[in-house]
């Protein structure tokens, strides 16, 4: 039976999810993001679809065995957390991770933001991550919610897969010296090159706010402090741009050693 009324308790509950309200849910909008989220295991709790579905929409609401709900163009429109709406919206589970995974395996390369608070950035961050083979992504207080709408649309699925974790300076500390981790904090004052630091080493790779950086407490608190090197009147790059060539160069140093 198709939702006409905004009063309807899916519909309020859905707003809530999408406004973050509810623990434990998050809100999975578009075409591509709810394939994404299907192909990549999560619970899904609901399906909000419009009326005629496109084609692409039809193909996905045929493999889901959760509960479907047509919706009211004009509420769809009022559901959604983008302009344009594509016609589908998932209500699923958040993923669940914890600091101990990320830090097992051979050398790993661990991403840790601190303070980010733009969930554009923060998304394309976490794609950046995955793309680059890093073990996982730690969210230091202050930063942004990786599971919003906002960040999860620029992750484009990668927060689906890539272990993130919330966690406190302290618990990201004793975890790298627990499993043998060196941090590494990327500042634009910092002598030593991202080229010239040895990334085939377990490292932590730990990101700043574009416009406070990384917290005095916690660079003083890294072992290297390194740079991208930047010409001409460029002063800093953003955390997503900064993260992108450090990861890579760590790809980089590390295919050549193999």
């Amino acid at each position: 039976m198709t939702i006409t009324s905004s009063a309807n308790k899916k519909f309020k509950h859905a707003r809530r999810v999408r406004e973050g309200r509810e623990d434990g849910l998050i809100f999975v909008e578009g075409e591509r993001l709810a394939e994404e989220c299907v192909r990549s295991g999560l619970v899904i709790e609901a399906c909000f679809h419009q009326v005629e579905p496109t084609s692409r929409t039809q193909a996905l609401l045929g493999g889901l065995t959760t509960a479907l709900y047509p919706i009211d163009d004009d509420l769809m429109r009022e559901l959604a957390d983008t302009v344009n709406t594509q016609g589908i919206i998932l209500i699923a589970r958040r993923p669940v991770s914890k600091l101990a995974d990320m830090f097992s395996g051979e050398a790993p390369l661990i991403v840790a933001l601190d303070r980010g608070q733009d969930p554009g950035n923060f998304g394309t961050l976490v794609r950046t991550a995955e793309a680059a083979g890093a073990s996982g992504l730690i969210s230091l207080p202050g930063a942004a919610d990786a599971f919003s709408p906002k960040a999860l649309r620029s992750s484009m699925g990668s927060a689906f897969r890539l272990p993130i974790v919330n966690a406190t300076d302290v618990e990201m500390l004793e975890a790298c010296t627990q499993y043998g981790l060196i941090p590494v904090v990327a500042t634009g004052e910092a002598k030593l090159d991202h080229y010239d630091y040895d990334w085939r080493k377990p490292t932590l790779l730990l990101l700043g706010n574009e416009a406070r950086g990384v917290s005095p407490e916690l660079m003083a608190q890294c072992r290297y402090h390194v740079r991208i090197p930047l010409h001409g009147g460029v002063e800093s790059l953003n955390v997503a741009a900064a993260g992108a060539a450090m990861l890579f160069e760590a790809v980089r140093q590390r295919r050549s050693a193999s």
